[in-house]
């Protein structure tokens, strides 16, 4: 078989990344030590025609627990304290928060039933959760105070409003109805799983800031080449802090972990967005 300057280095990259991680007991490290090595994440956040009195205003945000046979209750556990001792204004969940059954998603919201903001606890649904039962993740979510928004927006505090799409990939997000509400000059805050759909969001130009996950940063990140693999719709945006057009997107790592249960280079994140005015 003909192999292509390119793809010969890619591969020799890689083996070369395999192979130091072995001599340094990566596979330990990777599988025991980083995936419960939580981070806390903080991060300015400029936004164009953001009024006076929202200037400063702190949003916790957890993504991806995928409670289940990987990751354990004390790992959200732990995920919950670290984000409210932060005392954020406002939280928000961008989806996965079960994997393999939706019978997790009772214990995965008793956890974060117990975060608490002035301005409310916002959630989306992600894919995982559909693809167990996704209205009895929602169930389980709503029973502990936290506003699940599939396809709908509300407005958190004055002149705030946060959207919430349903799931992208399942062909469930309707982002006209999701902003139907949404005044025209209010900033919106838009909740979408997948990142990649924040292309067709900043197409329509009614948010000025989405917040995903999905990604996991691709839980392994090698050096020089990045993330070998990346899920479907989290390709492009696979983690951190975006400009698309007049619109910021935030990619979080996420909290927990999907088969093979290893994370390297790429520590689960707990993330705090402090928004702050920005020139036009």
């Amino acid at each position: 078989m003909r192999v292509s300057r390119r793809r010969f280095l890619r591969w020799t990259l890689v083996g070369v990344g395999a192979t130091g991680l072995g001599c340094l007991g990566g596979p330990a490290y990777a599988a025991l030590i980083e995936p419960r090595w939580l981070t806390l994440e903080r991060v300015e956040v400029g936004l164009a025609g953001l009024p006076a009195h929202l200037d400063g205003l702190r949003i916790g945000l957890l993504s991806d627990l995928h409670h289940g046979p990987l990751v354990p209750t004390e790992q959200v556990e732990r995920a919950v304290a670290l984000l409210q001792s932060q005392a954020p204004d406002l939280i928000c969940l961008t989806g996965d928060y079960v994997s393999g059954s939706a019978d997790f998603a009772p214990s995965c919201a008793a956890e974060l039933g117990r975060l608490d903001a002035p301005h409310g606890v916002y959630a989306c649904l992600g894919n995982h959760d559909h693809w167990t039962d996704p209205e009895q993740v929602a169930s389980a979510l709503e029973s502990q105070g936290i506003q699940v928004l599939r396809n709908r927006a509300v407005e958190a505090t004055a002149g705030l409003w946060v959207a919430g799409v349903d799931d992208v990939w399942e062909r469930q997000a309707d982002l006209e109805t999701a902003l139907a509400e949404v005044p025209p000059s209010a900033p919106a805050i838009l909740l979408a799983h997948e990142p990649d759909f924040a292309d067709e969001v900043a197409a329509d130009g009614r948010v000025a800031l989405q917040l995903s996950g999905h990604s996991h940063g691709g839980q392994v990140r090698l050096p020089i080449i990045g993330p070998p693999i990346l899920p479907y719709l989290g390709r492009k945006y696979p983690a951190g802090l975006h400009r698309i057009g007049p619109m910021q997107l935030y990619v979080s790592r996420g909290i927990g972990v999907i088969s093979p249960p290893v994370r390297f280079r790429c520590r689960p994140e707990v993330s705090v967005l402090e928004l702050r005015s920005a020139p036009p």
